[in-house]
C-alpha cells in the first residue's frame, strides 16, 4: 500500500511532461508552478478581505502607502507610485476612485503650485486602520498554516532569492 500523498496539479503536469518530453527538466516547474499556484491563492485570500471595507488591491496599497508615511499622512504622486511599485498612470486611476470615495484628498504643494500632494482623509485613515488590522489578521491566518520553523525559513529562501533577482551579480570571470 502506497501512503505518499496524490499528486498535485502541479506534479500532475510535471508527469505529463516528463512523458512527453522526456529530453526537458521540467523540475522546475515543482518551484515555479508551485509559487505561481500559491500566490494566485493567497491573492484571492486577500482580496477577500480587502472586499469588506469596499476597497481593491490597488486602493489598498494607496491607502497603506499614505498612512505608513505618518502624520501628516500625504505623499507626492510621484513618491506614491515609487512606494507602491505601480505605474503614475495607474496610480492617478487609483487616486481618482479614492478621492471620488472621500479617503483622500488632492491640494497643490505649498512650495510648488505645479505639484500636487495627496492625503488621507480622516474617513481615509479610520478605513484603512481598520482594513490594515483586518489584513494583517489574514496573513497571520494565512502564514500559521506553516510551522515557524517552516515560516522562518520560506521568509529566509525568499528574501535570499528576490535579493538575488532584483540585484543580480555581474557574471564573474575574465
Amino acid at each position: 500500500m502506497d501512503d505518499s500523498p496524490p499528486l498535485d496539479r502541479v506534479a500532475r503536469i510535471q508527469d505529463d511532461w516528463r512523458r512527453e518530453r522526456p529530453d526537458v527538466d521540467v523540475t522546475p516547474q515543482g518551484v515555479i508552478g508551485r509559487l505561481h499556484r500559491l500566490a494566485d491563492r493567497l491573492t484571492e485570500e486577500l482580496c477577500l478581505v480587502y472586499g469588506r471595507y469596499g476597497l481593491g488591491e490597488g486602493e489598498i496599497d494607496v491607502l497603506c502607502a499614505l498612512r505608513r508615511a505618518g502624520e501628516p499622512y500625504e505623499r507626492a504622486p510621484g513618491e506614491l507610485a515609487a512606494h507602491t511599485m505601480v505605474t503614475t498612470g495607474a496610480m492617478t486611476k487609483r487616486i481618482d476612485r479614492l478621492e471620488r470615495a472621500g479617503l483622500v484628498t488632492r491640494r497643490c504643494r505649498d512650495d510648488d503650485q505645479r505639484g500636487r500632494i495627496v492625503a488621507l482623509t480622516r474617513p481615509g485613515r479610520e478605513l484603512i486602520d481598520l482594513a490594515f488590522t483586518d489584513h494583517m489578521r489574514n496573513e497571520r491566518r494565512l502564514l500559521d498554516l506553516l510551522t515557524p520553523a517552516e515560516a522562518e525559513a520560506l521568509e529566509g529562501l525568499l528574501t535570499t532569492w528576490l535579493s538575488r533577482m532584483e540585484n543580480p551579480r555581474p557574471p564573474s570571470g575574465g
